[in-house]
């Protein structure tokens, strides 16, 4: 049996994208992580996989897996890359997508430019949203004060639709991203992991952004992470609100527009790299691995 796929980027985030809707296939943990293989597989960020919906007022499911095979709620940059998949292989022909995602429904839209905006809903920032947990919280202002590996780190939290922590930096090219990035990513004040972002504010209506996403280390963009900062920025006055913010990253950049009180939208490229197709059974059995499509561990 022999499965089309994708290859897609969002700013250099990258994806594989798979049709479930016309296309059968039994997914496992281990068959995304041996997918997610840069040298035996195909490589990418996140596996995004297009399904029917199951619900009659959305038009269709939106599922994402990190590379450690690990299922998450929402993906930004994944998001947009959806919208250009399904309307380049003539699964709808909307320009504007209802699409149910784990952490809720979010609206895709395209512009004729091939830019998609996304309306990834309002931002959470209390605790319990997060989920953020510290044995014991240093609360200043809204930021925490979280312990890490013997170093006090000033920290904002924000769920959008994932887990964000949101780091402030004088400059994030010598922000210690991959040593911070992966304490806090699995520190135990975040039960579910979190993604770490390293923000420098240019101006009040541009950021830099490095993020430390969990389950795959650093990554050229993240969508949501951005989405984090910007919020974080606003909420704390340092951003201008109801107006587009550049987030740079190091893929590209993406506009961002929040006004309290409402959805935060946005903006960005995608693009397409290839298509092909690869034997879910012949990637297993050349690494010496059985799928069992009866396992608990089936998606």
């Amino acid at each position: 049996m022999l499965i089309e796929f994708t290859k897609m980027h969002g700013l250099g985030n990258d994806f594989m994208v798979i049709d479930l809707v016309t296309q059968r296939m039994t997914l496992t943990p281990e068959l995304v992580r041996l997918l997610a293989d840069r040298r035996i597989g195909v490589g990418f960020d996140q596996l995004l996989i297009v399904e029917p919906p199951s619900r009659p007022d959305v038009d269709f499911k939106y599922r994402i897996f990190n590379a450690d095979g690990s299922e998450v709620s929402q993906c930004g940059n994944g998001a947009r890359c959806f919208a250009s998949f399904v309307q380049a292989r003539k699964l709808s022909f909307k320009q504007r997508l209802r699409v149910e995602t784990a952490s809720g429904i979010i609206v895709l839209t395209t512009d004729r430019y091939g830019w998609v905006q996304v309306d990834m809903g309002k931002p959470k920032f209390e605790p319990d949203e997060i989920p953020f947990a510290p044995k014991a919280i240093t609360k200043i202002g809204n930021a925490y004060r979280l312990d890490v590996d013997g170093t006090p780190v000033q920290l904002y939290v924000a769920n959008m639709g994932n887990p964000h922590a949101v780091i402030k930096v004088d400059d994030v090219l010598s922000a210690d991203v991959e040593r911070l990035g992966a304490l806090i990513e699995s520190h135990e004040a975040f039960p579910e992991r979190v993604n770490v972002g390293f923000m420098q504010v240019v101006n009040q209506r541009h950021i830099r952004l490095r993020v430390f996403e969990r389950g795959v280390g650093e990554t050229q963009a993240c969508g949501t992470g951005a989405c984090a900062a910007v919020a974080t920025g606003i909420r704390e006055g340092w951003l201008d609100e109801g107006v587009d913010i550049r987030a740079q990253l190091y893929g590209g950049s993406l506009a961002i527009r929040w006004q309290d009180g409402y959805s935060l939208m946005m903006t960005g490229p995608t693009a397409f790299v290839y298509e092909g197709v690869f034997s879910p059974d012949g990637l297993a059995a050349s690494a010496g691995i059985k799928l069992d499509p009866d396992a608990d561990n089936v998606y």
